[in-house]
């Protein structure tokens, strides 16, 4: 049985694909290769007007005819005819390729952003860090000029006590005495429990 297929073009015989979508449904390979070829160029070109990149759809087109491979039974000739329903499953799979893509560069996006965001916890400790050093620098400026140069060298540079002493004059016992002092002074003003 062969009828004018409505895409074929004026003039042109083809498949009757009805007949050959009701063989398909029947497990026949062979109608199934006969309307592969009949519809896989106009999937193909719908599918690429939606996706624009080759490689996927090629991909799609072959999900679409798998699927109506194994949908063909589903076929309502009443509902209309085979090539719009081929082409309505096309153009549903190319859609959600494209929104499946989307969703993966939103995806993407929302992760780099999250990970260039401080937690909360960093945030929070920045500032009590920024706290800290504040009053440390306020409670710095009760000290001694000595006091303070001796402590800023030692515990801000790393020198040692000997390298403090050289550096500033006085001899090592009253560098470690007044840092001692300065220490205490430090303390009270901080705060800190002895």
């Amino acid at each position: 049985m062969s009828a004018v297929v409505h895409l074929a073009g004026p003039g042109r015989a083809g498949p009757d694909l009805e007949e050959l979508l009701s063989r398909v449904a029947r497990g026949d390979q062979d109608a199934f290769s006969r309307l592969y070829d009949a519809v896989a160029g106009p999937v193909l070109g719908l599918v690429r007007r939606v996706l624009r990149d080759p490689a996927q759809s090629e991909e799609v087109v072959q999900e679409v005819l798998l699927e109506v491979w194994r949908t063909s039974a589903r076929y309502r000739a009443e509902r209309g005819e085979v090539m719009p329903w081929v082409l309505t499953i096309a153009h549903r799979r190319a859609v959600d390729r494209v929104r499946s893509a989307q969703t993966a560069v939103d995806r993407e996006q929302r992760v780099a952003v999250a990970s260039r965001t401080p937690a909360f916890d960093e945030v929070a400790e920045q500032v009590e860090g920024r706290l800290e050093r504040e009053q440390v620098r306020r409670c710095m400026k009760t000290l001694t000029e000595l006091q303070r140069e001796a402590l800023t060298l030692a515990y801000y540079r790393g020198y040692t006590y000997p390298q403090v002493a050289e550096v500033l004059g006085p001899p090592l016992g009253t560098i470690k005495t007044r840092m001692r002092d300065g220490l205490i002074r430090l303390r009270d003003c901080l705060g800190v429990g002895a």
